[in-house]
């Protein structure tokens, strides 16, 4: 394509728009201003279509103006699956939807009718996934008719990335990798609280290397760090995608369950138990052939004016007695095993 059809491929005819009482040179202008914007910028018209796809979205997304404009299909230059912009948002006074679009950002909506919202984009043409702030603004006639809807993005990935590597330092473990026990604290209660509101079932399994001192003495502070990384990945290993495992601290795990019952969590329990097992450590204490490790295990249904901490005390309780009965075992809490 010639450099001259690429440059009117970015720009409507100078014509008013449709319903608009402005001249057709002044829209002509205002579509040369998106043009040359370096901030990222599209607009559709009233039924969801391009008018104007400008060079520095092009470059953003990897799609030229040609391949959009006259059509509805400027989604795909952002997502994987069909999705709404701010903008369709706007156009088809969709806006209740904004909470559900974008759950973990929140969203601005303005008495103007501008929408700001910010979230991760798939970006299939560029290969490469983006951190877009995205405001929708509208367009009025003279009569108050919604003519078009422009939308301008902010490409802040590497702020986003710089973000999440910070709170990343905030909640991680620094040996292991797993959560902290700042963000196991943080992620119990809104787990608790969730689960009350749901009336859900929570589950806990507090874990401990057993024996872990006589390792630590027998192979070095080198040695047991190694130990600890290869047990925390190993229970890992067992977590669902809403689990959380974290380091609670020295030798022992936890691990998070939502809505998971007691039997449950007894089968997850046995199931790192055993992997850690098969990871075959040698042990340095007469009787013991290997690492293991010893886990305690609790649920609760969460009431009113009930507290996490009664979880975590009847999970350490059950872990108490899985030690005292000789380790490398589980346990559940009493009335369940009565």
């Amino acid at each position: 394509m010639t450099s001259t059809s690429t440059s009117s491929a970015y720009r409507l005819p100078d014509a008013p728009l449709s319903g608009a009482s402005q001249p057709g040179q002044e829209h002509a202008f205002a579509h040369q201003l998106l043009e040359m914007l370096v901030i990222p910028a599209f607009v559709l018209d009233a039924r969801c279509r391009v008018m104007v796809w400008n060079k520095a979205c092009a470059r953003l997304t990897g799609v030229p103006a040609y391949e959009v404009l006259g059509t509805s299909e400027h989604w795909r230059s952002f997502y994987d699956s069909p999705r709404a912009t701010l903008a369709d948002l706007v156009i088809q006074d969709r806006t209740d939807e904004i909470d559900q679009l974008y759950p973990d950002q929140p969203a601005r909506y303005q008495a103007s009718g501008m929408l700001c919202a910010q979230n991760w984009c798939d970006m299939p043409r560029a290969g490469r996934r983006r951190f877009l702030v995205a405001d929708a603004s509208p367009i009025f006639d003279a009569a108050g008719k919604l003519i078009a809807v422009v939308e301008t993005l902010r490409d802040l990935t590497d702020e986003k990335t710089a973000q999440l590597a910070l709170e990343q330092l905030a909640t991680r473990d620094g040996l292991t990798g797993l959560a902290n026990r700042r963000c196991f604290d943080d992620t119990l209660q809104a787990e608790w609280m969730r689960a009350l509101r749901q009336q859900q079932p929570l589950s806990l399994l507090m874990v401990d290397v057993d024996n872990f001192k006589a390792y630590n003495d027998a192979h070095g502070h080198l040695g047991g760090d190694e130990c600890l990384k290869r047990i925390a990945l190993a229970v890992a290993g067992e977590m669902r995608a809403n689990d959380l495992v974290a380091r609670y601290g020295g030798e022992e795990f936890a691990v998070i369950l939502p809505n998971e019952s007691l039997k449950g969590a007894a089968i997850v329990a046995e199931r790192i138990r055993a992997r850690v097992e098969q990871l075959q450590l040698p042990g340095r204490r007469a009787g013991c052939q290997h690492v293991t490790v010893s886990i305690g295990a609790a649920t609760a249904l969460p009431a009113p004016n009930t507290e996490s901490s009664v979880l975590v005390a009847t999970a350490d309780a059950a872990l108490y007695r899985a030690k005292h009965m000789g380790r490398n075992r589980i346990s559940l809490p009493l009335a369940e095993q009565a």
